[in-house]
């Protein structure tokens, strides 16, 4: 099939695959602590990972010539999602995956000041543009007739900040290690974390809530699956196309979430979440838009 379809057609079938585990996570924290249901998408992440790589490519490079780095990336990402996963116990999915797309505009200004990227005006202005859709998002009281927003609200905003000092390290990470390395090392340092806390807080599956044993188990281990697919299936989508073609697509996200909400939960989303989600997608989209430099050349 032609690059540009199958790329499109591959980021659009890891969003589902994202919307799914959230959905799903979702489902799994009104009865199981939000701990346990991470720790086991991380474990089982790293499982499918690993697994993945070794009959790919035949080996399994762990060895790391920057594992602190590793270590503190994997750590970010442990932190993001218990954030996130912890505000769908409480907020729509819809509001969360909205406000955490914060991130791609966060990620432009750690870009610029700790890595130094030169960043121009336009893009600033998309991020100015997103983040005032993120202020709309939050639901301040002025827009909802002095009623305070749910405190939640803020978990995937902390998310959003996580992940970008996530993919700051992954750039940084990808001049020291081998890809196969950082993918490896994604869920490592967030599972044997977890893991210590497991003791604590494990309730088995079954014990409580109404779902089945078998069916929690199922939901637990598709957390892993459906997080260890939905990445393989975007990092081959980006080898097909660039990042600002494949931006507008990764917004379809945002569409996936609100039917998920309004079949799944009964989840309508209001025109405050719907006004901040397309605020935000245009300021994301400002700041992918390819530049032309002179001479038609494309950045």
């Amino acid at each position: 099939m032609p690059a540009t379809f199958t790329g499109i057609a591959l980021t659009l079938v890891a969003l589902v695959f994202f919307v799914t585990m959230d959905t799903t996570g979702k489902l799994l924290v009104a009865h199981y602590p939000v701990g346990q249901v991470v720790f086991v998408r991380f474990v089982f992440h790293v499982l499918f990972v690993a697994l993945a790589i070794r009959v790919l490519t035949g080996s399994l490079p762990w060895r790391s010539r920057a594992p602190w780095l590793q270590m503190l990336r994997s750590l970010c990402l442990l932190a993001g999602s218990l954030f996130f996963v912890g505000a769908l116990a409480y907020i729509p999915l819809a509001d969360a995956t909205a406000v955490g797309f914060a991130s791609p505009l966060l990620t432009v200004i750690l870009a610029a000041v700790w890595l130094r990227e030169s960043v121009d005006w336009r893009r600033w202005l998309g991020v100015g543009i997103g983040l005032l859709g993120v202020l709309v998002t939050l639901r301040p009281p002025f827009l909802t007739g002095g009623a305070a927003p749910h405190w939640a609200i803020m978990l995937p905003l902390c998310n959003a900040a996580l992940f970008s000092v996530y993919q700051i390290l992954t750039r940084r990470l990808a001049v020291i290690d081998d890809p196969r390395t950082t993918i490896l090392h994604t869920g490592v340092a967030g599972a044997l974390l977890l893991a210590l806390a497991q003791p604590f807080i494990w309730q088995w599956p079954g014990t409580a809530g109404p779902i089945p044993a078998g069916w929690v188990w199922l939901g637990l281990i598709s957390l892993g699956a459906l997080g260890a697919a939905g990445h393989g299936l975007l990092v081959l989508a980006f080898t097909r196309l660039p990042a600002s073609l494949l931006a507008p697509v990764m917004y379809s996200q945002l569409l996936w979430a609100l039917i998920a909400s309004a079949v799944v939960f009964g989840q309508k989303p209001d025109g405050i979440t719907l006004s901040g989600a397309a605020i935000i997608a245009g300021g994301g989209l400002l700041v992918a838009w390819p530049v032309r430099r002179k001479g038609g050349r494309t950045a």
